[in-house]
């Protein structure tokens, strides 16, 4: 049952991947179907979550590597918060509180967020924090945090 819901949950991300991307983002181009994914584990959009919360990132297709090893189809989790500006695709992410870095390899953090809505979006990039091309990202999702 749980591959059908990830199949199911692939195809509807693939469907609305250019569409829940920034501009700049979508510009670069959407993701193949059978390319690499990342998603978010325990989230879904819409979800209410108390004020600390646990975040888990999910990643099919591409290895994870820490930050520096540009070892070839590798990268690593950056978590994009309240983000609607993306940086140029050939760039850096910034390391900001908009853009949280797991360059260690990490798969899940502890985040603590104002109430209110907050934008989720988790973005694999390679050993020096630059995005892929075509860019390896989830569906953005909304979440509320009370």
């Amino acid at each position: 049952m749980r591959g059908i819901s990830l199949f199911v949950a692939g195809l509807v991300c693939g469907a609305t991947l250019a569409a829940s991307m920034p501009a700049s983002a979508a510009d670069t181009g959407a993701e193949e179907a059978n390319g690499p994914r990342v998603y978010f584990v325990n989230l879904k959009d819409g979800d209410t979550v108390p004020r600390t919360f646990k975040v888990q990132f999910g990643v099919e297709g591409i290895a994870i590597k820490p930050a520096g090893d540009m070892s070839a189809h590798s990268g690593h989790h950056h978590l994009f918060i309240d983000e609607s500006e993306w940086p140029p695709a050939k760039e850096a992410i910034p390391a900001d509180d908009h853009h949280r870095h797991y360059g260690a390899g990490q798969t899940e953090d502890t985040l603590t967020l104002e109430p209110g809505p907050h934008l989720l979006q988790l973005v694999f990039a390679d050993g020096r924090h630059v995005q892929f091309d075509p860019p390896i990202v989830s569906q953005a999702i909304t979440i509320d945090v009370k």
